[in-house]
């Protein structure tokens, strides 16, 4: 369910990177790429909640719709679905029209592309659910080929790590993962986990729970060991191919390196065929959600505004798309951990409304400030001088935040006025 073209692209290019410090920033990269994905099925399980509007709602009503129509835009076709595209077409066609951007056919892939997600989209019946359950095993089965194969014949040494990996190697893995966006996706998607574990039988919270934990737990392991062997054939690529403008890249140059022309056809066909089915249910979700929250509006309507939009911002390019997802995502993951952890930690504070509000008062100023700044960095332009100010004076006062984990104790500082707070004055329930 959580492996798509955005656990393909982070992690060869976070091994390009970090070099001989693969092994710090690769268990930074799992707590982010595996763990905390996890924790999202289990906290959404564990809220008993029908969905994450219902969740966020904790916070407040219009708080609930707002990050849940943030979520469902981020891991829609405002970024993972026109980077499924991208990936596919970086993977699947450009290895075979040689060096350069090729934005025609880049344009032309993504009609094709677009138009069959569309159809596949608005048609009845379960074909691509079918075709996905083939699709899946087969995308990690290559990969695993070639990454094991990878391993046990490096292309090259290990170079020394770029100087932010020297630097924080466990940090910069762990920010890596953001990239994944899986985290945000286990909040969207995790009641179709839980529907799957109901529909065996189960209706006790608790044995869905553990069902659940134990299902998950076999699930993230085989994708750790998968990230970890991918992250070391890009540590081991720099040597040969030298420093790729994206994992994407990676991947292919790797393929062909080790099987030839054959070997890059033959995972060109698979990504190819398993993005376009992750794009078809990225793109019916998002549908299926705003019909819920604008019944007016139809179906049809939806999923065409979002390939539409899903085209258009496909044409920037995997690297664009990539870059301008860094500042939502630095806004967007802090939110994330903090209302998963507020939902694990719900019984404790009997649920008040007011724990929930204080934590993420403490928590979005720092994330609004991380992501507005790295939006001016994506930009090459002198960040508003209100930034430049702020930033100048929480790198001294405020520890972890020039590491991009200045959230954290804001987060923690509002959970406890929160706490303080509810036990003076009692605080408002959550609804539901």
């Amino acid at each position: 369910l959580f492996f798509g073209s955005g656990n393909l692209i982070y992690p060869p290019t976070m091994g390009q990177q970090a070099g001989s410090s693969i092994v710090p920033a690769m268990l930074g990269f799992l707590v982010t790429g595996v763990g905390l994905p996890l924790m999202g099925v289990l906290a959404i399980a564990y809220s008993r909640s029908r969905d994450i509007q219902q969740l966020a709602s904790r916070v407040s009503v219009w708080y609930g719709v707002a990050f849940s129509v943030a979520l469902y835009l981020s891991i829609g076709p405002l970024f993972v679905a026109p980077r499924n595209a991208t990936v596919a077409f970086d993977i699947g066609i450009k290895p075979f029209l040689g060096e350069g951007d090729h934005p025609g056919w880049l344009a032309g892939f993504a009609v094709i592309f677009y138009l069959l997600s569309f159809w596949l989209s608005v048609s009845p019946g379960k074909l691509v659910d079918r075709v996905g359950k083939v699709l899946t095993p087969a995308l990690l089965l290559s990969i695993a080929i070639l990454v094991v194969y990878a391993a046990f014949n490096p292309m090259a040494p290990l170079q020394a790590p770029s100087p932010e990996y020297a630097a924080h190697p466990v940090v910069k893995g762990l920010i890596e993962g953001y990239g994944t966006m899986d985290a945000l996706a286990s909040l969207v998607f995790a009641i179709i986990v839980i529907n799957a574990v109901r529909s065996m039988g189960f209706e006790r919270n608790a044995d869905i729970m553990s069902l659940t934990a134990r299902a998950g737990l076999v699930a993230v392991t085989f994708l750790a060991i998968v990230y970890a062997f991918v992250a070391y054939m890009g540590a081991s690529s720099v040597g040969v191919m030298g420093f790729q403008e994206n994992g994407a890249a990676v991947l292919a140059k790797s393929a062909t390196h080790y099987f030839g022309y054959p070997g890059n056809f033959l995972l060109a066909v698979i990504v190819v065929l398993a993005c376009l089915s992750t794009s078809v249910g990225l793109i019916t979700s998002c549908g299926e959600y705003f019909v819920r929250l604008i019944p007016g509006v139809p179906f049809r309507v939806w999923i065409i505004l979002f390939t539409l939009i899903s085209f258009v911002l496909s044409n920037a390019g995997l690297s664009t798309i990539i870059k301008f997802s860094v500042p939502l995502l630095m806004l967007l993951y802090p939110l994330t951990v903090v209302l998963i952890l507020l939902a694990f930690l719900n019984n404790l504070f009997g649920g008040r409304q007011v724990v929930y509000a204080c934590t993420l008062l403490g928590t979005a100023p720092i994330a609004i400030i991380d992501g507005w700044r790295t939006l001016h960095t994506m930009l090459e332009g002198a960040p508003d001088a209100w930034i430049l100010q702020a930033d100048a004076w929480l790198k001294g006062a405020l520890p972890f935040y020039a590491e991009g984990l200045g959230w954290v104790l804001p987060a923690a500082a509002g959970f406890v006025v929160g706490l303080v707070l509810s036990r003076i004055g009692g605080g408002t329930r959550p609804a539901g």
